[in-house]
C-alpha cells in the first residue's frame, strides 16, 4: 500500500487505517519506505505482494514536487512496477471529475493518470471517491476552522460528501473480490449538498458563526498560489479556487457503492461525531443540533387553534 498525507478528499490515514482493520483476514502487510522517485524503492515495496492499493495524491504543488509529478509520473512508476511483478491486482485512488480536459489542473492530472495506469496494467481498478468527511478531513474541519475566511464562488459548489469509512469498506471489499479488476467506481454519498449548506450544518453543530468572505476569483487566484509558496502546509492554492467552481459530476458508466453492496452514509449524520472538538467549553457536553432542537421544542406548549 502505497499511502499519502495529501490526499484527495478523503484523508489517506482514515482510509489506511480502515483498510487495516477490514482486511486483518490477509496474511500480512507489507510496509516499506519507498521514495516516489525512486524506482528501485517503489518495486521493492510491491514485489511480495499479492494486491497493491496507490493512494498517493496530491491537491496542491510545493516546491518538491507539484500536481504532475505526484499524480502522474508517481503514479507511472508504481504501476510500471505493479506490472514488472506481475502483481494480481492494482487498485487506483483517483478523484471525482478526473478528467483530463478539465480546467483544474488537480483534475487533469488525475485524468491523465487513469489513463497512463490502465495502459501500463489493464486490470487495474479505479476509485474515483467524492470529497471525504471523517477525522482530520478537509471538508468539515476547513469549514468548522476560523481560517478558513476566503471563498470564490459564494460556497455554491455542489457535490455528494462521503463517509471515509464507506471508502475504506469499498476498498476491502476489492481486496476479496475478483470482478472488480477493470472496473471504475464512483464513490459518493446519498445526498447532494452545495458548500454552503454544509456550512451551515457545521456551524449549528459548533454553536458558532464562521464568516466566510467572497473575493473574486481574479483576485482570489494569484493571492492563493502566492500565499501556497510562503508556506509548506495545506493551505490554499490557485487550483483550489479554480476548483470552487467546478460541481462534480458522476459518470453514468462507473459502477457505485450499490455495485458493492454498501450503503453509503449521510454526511449529517456524523456532524457532532467530527465536529464537537470545535465548541467552546460551554456548550462542548450538549447534544447533537438536531437532539438539543427536539429538547427545546418539549419546552413549549403548542396549542392549535382550528377554530
Amino acid at each position: 500500500m502505497f499511502p499519502s498525507q495529501g490526499l484527495e478528499g478523503p484523508s489517506s490515514e482514515s482510509k489506511v487505517d480502515v483498510l487495516h482493520s477490514e482486511v486483518r483476514r490477509t496474511p500480512s502487510f507489507l510496509k516499506h519506505e519507498y521514495d516516489l522517485r525512486n524506482t528501485p524503492s517503489l518495486e521493492e515495496s510491491v514485489r511480495h505482494s499479492d494486491i497493491v492499493y496507490n493512494l498517493v495524491g496530491r491537491d496542491y504543488p510545493t516546491k518538491n514536487f507539484d500536481l504532475e509529478d505526484v499524480n502522474v509520473e508517481g503514479a507511472e512508476r508504481i504501476a510500471e512496477a505493479v506490472a514488472k511483478y506481475d502483481i494480481d491486482r492494482f487498485v487506483h485512488m483517483s478523484s471525482y471529475n478526473a478528467d483530463k480536459n478539465s480546467k483544474s489542473e488537480f483534475f487533469r492530472t488525475k485524468g491523465r493518470a487513469e489513463e497512463v495506469v490502465r495502459n501500463i496494467f489493464p486490470e487495474t481498478t479505479i476509485v474515483r471517491p467524492a470529497p471525504v468527511f471523517g477525522f482530520e478531513d478537509k471538508l468539515l474541519n476547513r469549514l468548522a476552522s476560523a481560517s478558513n475566511l476566503f471563498t470564490s464562488n459564494n460556497m455554491r459548489e455542489r457535490f455528494w460528501p462521503v463517509h471515509a469509512i464507506d471508502i475504506g469498506t469499498a476498498l476491502a471489499l476489492m481486496a476479496e473480490d475478483d470482478s472488480t479488476a477493470s472496473e471504475t467506481y464512483e464513490l459518493y454519498g446519498p445526498r447532494n449538498y452545495s458548500t454552503a449548506e454544509i456550512a451551515k450544518l457545521v456551524d449549528r453543530e459548533i454553536i458558532k458563526h464562521r464568516r466566510h468572505i467572497n473575493i473574486p476569483k481574479r483576485l482570489l487566484a494569484p493571492m492563493a498560489q502566492a500565499y501556497n509558496k510562503l508556506i509548506w502546509w495545506s493551505q490554499s492554492s490557485a487550483d483550489s479556487v479554480e476548483r470552487e467552481f467546478i460541481d462534480q459530476k458522476i459518470d453514468p458508466r462507473s459502477k457505485t457503492f450499490k455495485d458493492l453492496g454498501i450503503e453509503p452514509a449521510d454526511l449529517a449524520n456524523f456532524t457532532y461525531h467530527y465536529l464537537q472538538a470545535y465548541r467552546s467549553s460551554a456548550f462542548y457536553d450538549l447534544p447533537p443540533a438536531t437532539e438539543r432542537e427536539r429538547r427545546e421544542e418539549k419546552k413549549f406548549l403548542h396549542v392549535i387553534d382550528d377554530q
